[in-house]
């Protein structure tokens, strides 16, 4: 089958489009028939080699993390999964291969993927989606009338954060870039502010957040200045060795705070952002839809920045 791809760490160009044995279903697992997969920001990481300690330097490597197709077939033990379900899951972060034809996984991995929504698109939801819900609802138990600031709305992340704060019923104040500011407000934003001249200084001057959902990760105590006595600031990122400190520190303090969570989501978590899309509450953001071949490109596009939603791998 053919699978995305690389031999050595590094810069987008070590990625390729390579063949490898398909998996097998096996006792307790599914194979699914991969019809897309997104490109997230730790994919960035583990092909540079940032996480090369946690991966290691053993090769090829595959890459991808979520996932959207159809089951093609059914492990011995499985219940509730029939061929031809059409489902959406994960991998697993470090070393996954969702960018791949096919994946064999649990079913504790997947749930069904929204009735009526096109796979490439819903490709775009899984990760960010299922982050969002986490961060939001389970992080910074966000309650209806919250007032909840999110850093960095226009990516893949934001962007559905922004989706999923407004259904929850809070107060919406986005940062992006300033190309993004009418997207993110069509997206629900009330509030949406060029990031690169509206600082921590300039936000003093509203009133206090009871939840940031910070996708970029730089600058946290500023940011946590902005929050009110009982708020939180949720990290979904490490936007650089400064942050990662705090955030590890935040850790081991148990700090009520702030946070940062790297999420292994399963059905009821993917099953729940389904329920979000069905109801017309969260709708998929794409950028751009690669082929496989493409995939170098897509790497390369979302390090440039600027994206809004997310770069998409189509498969089938």
């Amino acid at each position: 089958m053919r699978a995305a791809r690389f031999d050595s760490y590094g810069a987008p160009e070590v990625l390729y489009e390579g063949r490898v044995p398909r998996p097998e279903a096996g006792p307790g697992r599914i194979l699914v028939r991969v019809h897309a997969s997104s490109v997230n920001g730790g994919e960035l990481m583990l092909r540079s080699g940032r996480l090369a300690p946690l991966t290691g330097r053993r090769f090829p490597k595959g890459i991808g993390t979520d996932f959207t197709g159809e089951v093609a077939e059914v492990g011995t033990g499985v219940s509730g999964l029939a061929v031809g379900d059409r489902v959406w899951g994960f991998v697993g972060r470090a070393g996954g291969s969702a960018t791949s034809e096919y994946v064999a996984v649990r079913p504790g991995q997947v749930s069904r993927s929204p009735a009526g929504l096109d796979l490439v698109e819903a490709a775009s939801l899984p990760a960010g989606g299922t982050t969002g819900i986490t961060a939001l609802r389970d992080r910074a138990r966000v309650v209806p009338g919250d007032r909840v600031l999110v850093r960095g709305a226009g990516g893949g992340v934001g962007s559905v954060v922004v989706q999923l704060a407004k259904a929850m019923g809070a107060h919406v104040t986005a940062l992006a870039g300033a190309r993004n500011l009418d997207f993110v407000r069509g997206l629900g934003a009330d509030e949406a502010f060029d990031y690169t001249v509206t600082g921590p200084a300039e936000l003093a001057r509203l009133e206090r957040f009871d939840a940031i959902i910070d996708v970029v990760a730089t600058d946290l105590p500023a940011y946590q200045k902005l929050l009110t006595p009982n708020g939180r600031l949720v990290a979904v990122g490490i936007g650089s060795f400064a942050s990662a400190l705090r955030l590890v520190w935040a850790a081991v303090t148990r700090s009520r705070r702030v946070g940062f969570f790297s999420g292994n989501p399963g059905t009821a978590l993917f099953a729940d952002l389904a329920g979000y899309v069905e109801r017309g509450e969260v709708r998929p953001v794409v950028d751009t839809v690669h082929e496989l071949a493409g995939i170098a490109e897509a790497h390369r596009a979302l390090e440039a920045g600027g994206v809004r939603g997310k770069h998409v791998i189509r498969l089938a």
